[in-house]
C-alpha cells in the first residue's frame, strides 16, 4: 500500500543514523511512499551501501537539510540533542524533526524550546521494536509492523500536529500510537524495559547458567532474550533516568525479598500468598 503524504508537504525525508531502527525506516518509506529518502551515518560505507541498493536517493548534507520536510534522528540520547542543537537554523520553518530515543525527558526539554525559537516541529519519538542483532544490515521494511509508537509533543493537546505526525508514521505499520508526556514517557519505561534488561542481565550472572544445558526451555528463553545487550546505548540510557530505574529495582528487590523470607521461614502459606498475588496481578494487567 502506497501512502499519500501532500496533505502533509512530505516529499523529502532526512534520516540521521542508518542503524537498525533508522536502516528499517529508510526502506519502510522507500517501500510505501514516493518520497525523496537521504540519510546519513558515520560509517559512510553504510550510506552508500544503502544509496546502491536503492533505499535512499542519496546522502543527507548539511546544505540538503533545509529541503527536508521531515528529519528523523535515530542516534543516542545525547547525540540526538547534540546533532539537532548543531543543525537548528538549517531546518526549514514547519517542518518534522523526530527522534527515536528510548529517553525523553532530557532529549525534549531540550530541544522544545529551540525548535519553538526555529519555527520547526519537534516531537519525541520512541518506536518500541527492535531486534537481538543490530545494524543497517539487519534492517527490514517491516519491522514496526504492528508495534507501539510513543510519540511526546510539546503539546499534547495541540490536534492538528498530533494527526500530522500519526500520518507520517502510517507508512511504517504501527499497531498503536500512544501520545504521553517525556515524565510519563520515561516512568513507564524504566518498568517495561529498563528494568527487563537489568533483571535479565542480572540472572544470567548465576553461576548454574554455566550448566543450564539440557536443564532449560521457554522460561529460560524469555526471561534472557535481553540480557544479550549494547552496554554502551544501556548505560546512557539507565542513568539518564536512573531516579525511575531506582525506584522499579526497589520495588522488585522488596518483592524477591518477601519470596526468600517466605522460603527461609518455610511458611507455605505466604509464599503461596505471594505467588497468587503475582499470577493475579498479571491476569489484571494483561488477561490469563
Amino acid at each position: 500500500m502506497e501512502y499519500d503524504f501532500s496533505f502533509a508537504n512530505v516529499q523529502t525525508i532526512g534520516i540521521v543514523g542508518l542503524g537498525l531502527i533508522g536502516g528499517s525506516y529508510a526502506k519502510a518509506y522507500r517501500e510505501n511512499t514516493r518520497c525523496r529518502i537521504l540519510g546519513t551515518d558515520r560509517d559512510a560505507a553504510v550510506v552508500n551501501a544503502a544509496i546502491e541498493e536503492g533505499t535512499l536517493d542519496g546522502k543527507l548534507t548539511e546544505d540538503i537539510i533545509p529541503e527536508c520536510d521531515l528529519l528523523l534522528v535515530a542516534l543516542y540520547p545525547e547525540a540526538i540533542i547534540d546533532y539537532v542543537t548543531s543543525v537548528a537554523g538549517l531546518i526549514r520553518p514547519g517542518a518534522y524533526v523526530i527522534d527515536t530515543g528510548g529517553l525523553k525527558r532530557n532529549v525534549c526539554h531540550a530541544l522544545f524550546p529551540i525548535a519553538a525559537e526555529k519555527g520547526f516541529n519537534f516531537i519525541g519519538g520512541h518506536p518500541m521494536a527492535g531486534k537481538r542483532t543490530s545494524g543497517y544490515k539487519h534492517s527490514v521494511a517491516t519491522l514496526f509492523k504492528g508495534a507501539s509508537m510513543i510519540l511526546v509533543p510539546d503539546d499534547v493537546t495541540e490536534f492538528d500536529t498530533l494527526a500530522t505526525a500519526k500520518a507520517i508514521f502510517a507508512p511504517c505499520g504501527f499497531g498503536r500510537i500512544t501520545i504521553c508526556s517525556a515524565e510519563k514517557h520515561d516512568e513507564m519505561i524504566a518498568f517495561t524495559s529498563e528494568l527487563a534488561h537489568i533483571v535479565s542481565n542480572a540472572y544470567m550472572k548465576s553461576p548454574t547458567a554455566l550448566h543450564h544445558r539440557g536443564f532449560s526451555a521457554g522460561s529460560y528463553k524469555d526471561l534472557t532474550r535481553v540480557a544479550w545487550l549494547n552496554e554502551t546505548m544501556w548505560t546512557e540510557i539507565f542513568m539518564d533516568n536512573r531516579d525511575n530505574l531506582i525506584r522499579e529495582l526497589e520495588s522488585i528487590m522488596h518483592s524477591l525479598g518477601e519470596y526468600r523470607d517466605a522460603l527461609q521461614e518455610e511458611d507455605r502459606k505466604k509464599l503461596w500468598e505471594l505467588l497468587h498475588e503475582g499470577k493475579m496481578a498479571k491476569e489484571a494487567v494483561d488477561g490469563k
